[in-house]
């Protein structure tokens, strides 16, 4: 039939079944975490700890450093690691120094999410997803 094989048919077609089948799915938001080791003085020690806390951070370890400094192991959510260069040298007067590495994906707290959502809805002209 001519009306059934035109190619915007198809495209229709294959468009509504991918996004029901992705409804369908219960997709979830997934971030990147990073191994973040911190190297601090001591008496700084409890500041960064609270800091990375604030950053929705999960403290692995502390240990001793030698030459009064600590190092902070963490597993921290890449998203909430752009300031963190500046807020570790405003808490340690410059003295603290970090390193951070990928770990794997986590799905992203609901709230989160939402906000995550809302900004890419709003970018996309207010097309309301399902």
């Amino acid at each position: 039939h001519a009306v059934d094989g035109k190619d915007i048919a198809f495209k229709l077609a294959g468009a509504m079944a991918m996004r029901q089948a992705v409804m369908e799915a219960k997709p979830v938001l997934l971030e990147p975490i990073m191994d973040v080791e911190v190297l601090v003085p001591e008496r700084n020690m409890g500041d960064v700890i609270s800091d990375l806390n604030g950053k929705r951070g999960k403290i692995a370890g502390m240990e001793p450093s030698g030459d009064h400094m600590e190092k902070v192991k963490a597993q921290v959510p890449l998203s909430s690691m752009y300031r963190f260069p500046i807020d570790l040298r405003s808490i340690t007067q410059g003295r603290g120094r970090y390193t951070m590495k990928f770990s794997h994906y986590e799905e992203v707290p609901a709230h989160a999410a939402q906000s995550v959502i809302a900004a890419y809805q709003k970018s996309k002209g207010g097309e309301e997803e399902e």
